[in-house]
C-alpha cells in the first residue's frame, strides 16, 4: 500500500461528477493531496468541477502510475481482462468493486494489487 500511494499519478475508474458518489471523493481527496488524478467513466465527459472525464485510460494524457477501481466487479474484470500489467502495474481495487477470483485473476496476470478493505481516500488523508 505505501508503495503504490508514492505513486502520484492515479486513474480514478468509476470516478462521477455525482458529489454524494464515494468515487467522486476519491478522485478529490487525491487531488487536494497533490496527486494528479484522471477521471475515467464513459458515461461522462467532464466532472463537476469542469475537468474532464475520459472515457478510457488509452485516452488519458499519460500513463497512470496507479489505477483505482471504484465500479462493479463485473466492470473490474472486464477492465483487468483488457489491460496489460507492464503497462498498469499498480491497481488499487476499493471495497466492494472485487471478489476471490478478481483477485487471484489480478495477481495471477502480475499486477500489484491493493485490497482488503483499503479505500485509498481514508490511506492518503493518514499519510
Amino acid at each position: 500500500m505505501n508503495e503504490m500511494l508514492e505513486k502520484k499519478v492515479w486513474a480514478i475508474v468509476g470516478a462521477t461528477p455525482n458529489t454524494d458518489k464515494t468515487a467522486n471523493h476519491i478522485y478529490h481527496t487525491l487531488r487536494s493531496h497533490g496527486y494528479k488524478a484522471y477521471a475515467v467513466n464513459p458515461n461522462y465527459t467532464e466532472m463537476e468541477d469542469g475537468s474532464k472525464c475520459y472515457a478510457c485510460l488509452e485516452d488519458l494524457p499519460q500513463v497512470p502510475d496507479c489505477v483505482d477501481f471504484v465500479v462493479p466487479p463485473k466492470v473490474t474484470l472486464k477492465s483487468l481482462e483488457e489491460m496489460d500489467p507492464s503497462v498498469h502495474p499498480y491497481i488499487w481495487l476499493q471495497p466492494g468493486t472485487y471478489d476471490k477470483e478478481i483477485i487471484e485473476f489480478a495477481e495471477k496476470k502480475g499486477f500489484k494489487v491493493v485490497h482488503e478493505g483499503a479505500c485509498a481516500m481514508a490511506a492518503v488523508r493518514m499519510r
